[in-house]
């Protein structure tokens, strides 16, 4: 009678995996067996314009062999292939050391056995199809009903993705993780006098799950981002070449925080490891503990344990725990983003668990975390509401929401735009403006912060999509903050 052999487990193959990398010699290895699955579906006018529901899966086997690094990475989670991809990585770890000048040293890290999975209250990926179809289209009949006055176009997208990682080294780690994640979003595009202008409202990328899908808020909006575009297509242009007062909501902040403040902070860009899409950074090294960043009531902080953050997890992929630290402390450059790799280089004790990779067939990088801006003290001099910023500021200009933005190779030069653009007179809003644009050195931007927001005004948002290196890898992250006043910023083109 034949005997059908047992499947082999992710944890079975893991330690495989581990034992054939030892036997190789290496001083260090890890392996990454991942599923990862994403459903998307965007409606357009009425109809449903995309549905996908994919699956990608396989493993990615690391060495570190004689100081040089190794990666090879297969589709096929079999014991035979186990053996083949390790046998290439260290192959190819072999190769890369004749041409390394420098050996690769890595921070220690503690060994963990763990099991961590995002806390969700309904599972997004068993809710039919037809019940989240039927919301993009309600919301779209619903902005289009104002299409008597100059609506035109609507959209709108729910995506959710499930992420499930078995991680295994040398070190003794065994670690499984499973991530959810949940977006909806939609928006509307107003046309009059030649002109065409959109508005939208999104709640943010978060780890959780379909809960997030509140249909009641969602429709709430509608009327009122139906009406802000058209009163955004009627509006006036906003000024050019001149220097005012913003007033940003955390919808328009957190890209700011996330180009500026972020990105110039992933110590494999301030090194120079990595200087694709505006890489490379202006905080070097030797301004540690130095660099007046922001101004001194401005402080940043990492943070991978942020309950609901899109960059939450329990560890990263290199097994390092989660974990939370200043970046910018009393405006102070303080400390960057690293991986184990890159924190050795620079003298720390251990990796602020800054490590991923966006596949099974990617080979880990510093990533940006969730990175926020601490609300203002209590009852402290630079604090206040956002009504309050606008009671208090004679001349400027409200900014919600992204737009487009850009930003120099060392990320010193930038220029944001918005979603929607309010004039602010006499402590009063005055109406809409449309085609704003704001530019700063980053530095001097932060320096500039005269008013911060109060933790109950502090908003979870965030990103989605964050590209990095070449081939392209995506991440998403949080950038909890609150509104801010800026002063003496330029408006629009040069002066």
């Amino acid at each position: 009678m034949m005997v059908q052999a047992t499947a082999l487990t992710a944890t079975d193959l893991a330690q495989q995996a581990i034992a054939l990398i030892k036997r190789a010699g290496c001083e260090y290895g890890d392996i990454r067996l991942c599923t990862y699955r994403s459903q998307n579906l965007t409606a357009r006018d009425r109809s449903l314009s995309q549905l996908s529901d994919n699956v990608s899966s396989g493993f990615g086997v690391r060495v570190l062999l004689n100081g040089a690094w190794g990666f090879a990475a297969s589709y096929q989670k079999t014991s035979a292939e186990i053996e083949r991809v390790v046998a290439l990585a260290v192959e190819i770890a072999q190769g890369s050391r004749l041409s390394q000048q420098t050996k690769v040293q890595l921070a220690p890290v503690a060994a963990y056995q763990d099991r961590y999975i995002t806390p969700i209250e309904i599972d997004p990926f068993t809710v039919p199809i037809t019940e989240k179809a039927q919301l993009l289209l309600q919301l779209n009949e619903q902005l289009l009903g104002y299409s008597d006055r100059g609506i035109k176009k609507a959209f709108s997208f729910l995506r959710f993705t499930q992420e499930d990682k078995t991680f295994a080294s040398t070190e003794g780690s065994l670690i499984e993780q499973t991530i959810y994640r949940s977006y909806p979003g939609f928006g509307c595009t107003a046309i009059a006098n030649g002109d065409a202008q959109s508005r939208s409202y999104e709640r943010p990328p978060l780890n959780i799950g379909y809960e997030h899908i509140n249909a009641t808020d969602l429709l709430a909006q509608v009327e009122r981002v139906a009406q802000e575009a058209i009163a955004k297509v009627h509006a006036p242009k906003g000024p050019q070449g001149i220097r005012s007062t913003l007033i940003l909501k955390p919808t328009n902040l957190y890209l700011t925080i996330h180009e500026s403040v972020g990105h110039p902070t992933e110590l494999d860009r301030v090194y120079g490891y990595e200087a694709n899409f505006a890489g490379t950074s202006f905080a070097t090294t030797d301004k540690l503990g130095k660099l007046q960043y922001a101004a001194p009531w401005v402080n940043f902080k990492g943070d991978r344990t942020q309950a609901g953050g899109r960059s939450t997890f329990a560890y990263d992929d290199e097994g390092v725990s989660a974990q939370d630290w200043y970046i910018v402390k009393d405006g102070v450059l303080v400390d960057y983003l690293c991986d184990r790799e890159t924190a050795y280089r620079l003298g720390r004790s251990s990796s602020n668990g800054c490590a991923f990779a966006d596949s099974w067939s990617s080979v880990p990088m510093v990533r940006i975390p969730n990175l926020g801006l601490e609300p203002g003290a209590d009852g402290g001099s630079h604090t206040a509401t956002l009504e309050e910023m606008i009671a208090d500021t004679e001349d400027g200009i409200l900014i919600d929401g992204v737009g487009s933005f850009s930003i120099d190779q060392q990320r010193r030069n930038f220029q944001f735009g918005g979603d929607a653009f309010w004039k602010v007179e006499n402590g009063k809003i005055v109406g809409m403006l449309k085609d704003v644009t704001y530019h700063s050195m980053s530095t001097d931007f932060w320096n500039s912060v005269d008013a911060i927001g109060p933790a109950s005004e502090r908003e979870q948002c965030g990103t989605n999509i964050c590209g990095k290196g070449e081939p392209l890898q995506i991440a998403q992250m949080t950038h909890a903050c609150v509104p801010v006043r800026v002063r003496d910023i330029q408006i629009g083109g040069a002066e």
